[in-house]
C-alpha cells in the first residue's frame, strides 16, 4: 500500500470510494463526497491523501482549515476519511491518519480537530476537551489533538464546504 497526495486522476475514484464507505453509516446524510468536491473547488483541501493498492484507490482522508473563536490560525479538521469496505480493518485508515498528522506537523499546524469515535481516534492522541466545541456535534464525539502545550480552545467552525 502506498499513501500519496491525490492527483486529478483520483477525483472520481475518491468520490466513489467515499460514497460507498459512508453508504450504510447511520450518522451520514450522504454528503461526504460533495463536501470533498466543494473543499477541492474552494482550494481548501490542505491535504488530500489517498491510499493505493495495486493501482486502486482504497482509502482517502481530507484535512482542511478550521476557524476557532479564541484561537489563532493554524488548526485543521480531519475528515471525511474513508476506506473501501472490503479493505477495512487492515490498517489503511490508521496509516492515512498517521501520515496526515505527520504532514500537518510539517506545515507547523497548531493542531487538529475531528468528529468521531473516541475509542478509535484516541490511539492517535485525540481526546475530548470541553474547551473545544462545534455546533451540531455531540461533545462526547468532538475531539482535538494539539501539537503544542499552549492553546486556548473555543468554538470550532469547519470550512463552509461542510455546510452545503
Amino acid at each position: 500500500m502506498i499513501i500519496r497526495d491525490e492527483t486529478a486522476a483520483d477525483v472520481d475514484a475518491i468520490r466513489a470510494l467515499t460514497a460507498v464507505a459512508f453508504a450504510d453509516m447511520p450518522y451520514s446524510d450522504g454528503s461526504e463526497p460533495a463536501i470533498i468536491d466543494r473543499l477541492r473547488e474552494a482550494g481548501a483541501l490542505t491535504l488530500s491523501l489517498v491510499a493505493g493498492d495495486q493501482g486502486q484507490v482504497v482509502g482517502h482522508v481530507a484535512f482542511s482549515p478550521v476557524t476557532i473563536v479564541g484561537e489563532a490560525e493554524g488548526w485543521y479538521g480531519l475528515g471525511p476519511i474513508s476506506v473501501l469496505p472490503a479493505c477495512q480493518g487492515q490498517g489503511i485508515g490508521s496509516a492515512l491518519v498517521i501520515e496526515g498528522l505527520k504532514r500537518l506537523r510539517g506545515l507547523d499546524a497548531k493542531g487538529c480537530v475531528l468528529a468521531g469515535n473516541p475509542a478509535y481516534y484516541g490511539r492517535f492522541g485525540f481526546s475530548v476537551d470541553p474547551a473545544f466545541t462545534c455546533a451540531g456535534i455531540p461533545p462526547e464525539y468532538f475531539m482535538r489533538l494539539a501539537f503544542s502545550s499552549v492553546y486556548a480552545g473555543g468554538t470550532v467552525a469547519y470550512h463552509p464546504a461542510f455546510y452545503g
